[in-house]
């Protein structure tokens, strides 16, 4: 049974960074997922994606306002996606889910998400 979990959410400064994690709590057995990707939905307003990796060769996609600030990163030994954030904003602010695709999305590595956690909750404010 897969059972994603996010954690390393919380309340931070504008410029201050946090590093999410998403691990796979339910299965026991390596990753054979084909992607992971975080996204992230803000009061009142819609899901949009964040960042996305490929479990397999690494490869990876960022939304646009969060790049150079936001690293996605994997560890398939542990089973676990990273999302380290620096330079934080305001409007980051929002509850931040993971999600894990079983096969490529002829879409784009952000697409076709088949499993979600419930989500941990970005702050940035003063």
């Amino acid at each position: 049974q897969v059972r994603l979990v996010e954690s390393g959410g919380g309340l931070v400064q504008p410029g201050g960074s946090l590093k999410l994690s998403c691990a796979d709590s339910g299965s026991g057995y390596p990753w054979d997922y084909y992607g992971i990707g975080w996204f992230r939905q803000a009061p009142g307003k819609e899901r949009e994606v964040v960042s996305c990796i490929s479990l397999s060769d690494g490869s990876t996609s960022y939304e646009d306002s969060v790049k150079g600030r936001f690293t996605i990163s994997r560890d398939n030994a542990q089973n676990t996606v990273y999302l380290q954030m620096n330079r934080l904003k305001p409007e980051d602010t929002a509850l931040y889910y993971c999600a894990a695709a079983d096969y490529n999305d002829y879409r784009g590595l952000c697409y076709g998400m088949d499993y979600w956690g419930k989500g941990t909750l970005v702050t940035v404010s003063s």
